[in-house]
């Protein structure tokens, strides 16, 4: 099979979840907008947490032209990204019990604002805390996950619980358990991994749907633009200044 035709079978697999996902989680996405929306217009501040490459689609949405400037990244140290040595190390923090809870308590979160959280399988530990302890605290929540996981695998947490059963809402990414979309013999394992794609486009979707609310009540929403355009910066700086303590990257 030539290269080609994986890479059309990629395109096609990507595709056909974002329609499912357009299709099946509207209702979902417009609700988690209009939660952002009431968050942002009551005055409280906007946050993502993802581990893992989980955290490519919330920092997607932190401090990007077009984006909403209030979501503020919520990292855990070791669990963003793969840039600890070794890798797998941040695997294993996301199985740690009580690193959630120090967290937040550590962090700016406060009653009144809202956390989106990314967690594909939604199983660990760490997404599974982090969604508890911040409804304690008042924070509504907003979990991205592929629900598959809660059928087919085995929850990480004490409770036996997973991220999507402590949330206000929930986005179902429909990614398929492992992630991979193409098998083909003889490769003995699955590949090419829809996840950051198809997360990424719900989170966006859900900012355009925040901007369109904060915009139909007459307020105008707080976005930034690309500073790679004339009058960006000076445009950004506006927005710094008047939202500056709600806004945590700045500092």
């Amino acid at each position: 099979m030539s290269d080609g035709k994986l890479a059309d079978q990629f395109f096609d697999a990507a595709i056909d979840l974002l329609e499912r996902v357009r299709d099946e989680e509207g209702e979902a996405i417009a609700a988690a907008g209009t939660l952002l929306a009431d968050t942002v217009a009551d005055g409280g501040r906007l946050f993502a947490f993802g581990a893992g490459h989980s955290s490519l689609a919330a920092q997607d949405v932190v401090y990007r032209a077009g984006g909403l400037a209030l979501m503020n990244l919520l990292a855990v140290p070791g669990a963003v990204g793969v840039d600890v040595m070794p890798a797998t190390l941040g695997s294993a923090l996301e199985r740690v019990d009580g690193l959630a809870s120090a967290v937040l308590d550590t962090s700016p979160l406060r009653a009144g604002d809202a956390l989106v959280i990314i967690s594909l399988s939604g199983r660990n530990a760490l997404p599974v805390e982090m969604a508890m302890h911040a409804r304690a605290l008042g924070v509504k929540v907003i979990g991205v996950t592929s629900v598959a996981y809660a059928t087919e695998t085995r929850s990480r947490h004490s409770s036996g619980t997973y991220l999507k059963d402590h949330c206000d809402i929930v986005l179902d990414s429909k990614i398929p358990i492992g992630d991979a979309t193409l098998t083909l013999p003889p490769i003995p394992a699955p590949f090419a991994p829809a996840s950051t794609v198809v997360t990424s486009a719900i989170l966006q979707s859900v900012m355009a749907t925040a901007a369109g609310a904060l915009s139909d009540r007459g307020i105008e929403p707080p976005l930034l633009r690309s500073g790679n355009v004339d009058g960006g910066h000076e445009w950004n700086g506006r927005v710094f200044e008047e939202y500056g303590d709600r806004i945590f990257y700045q500092h």
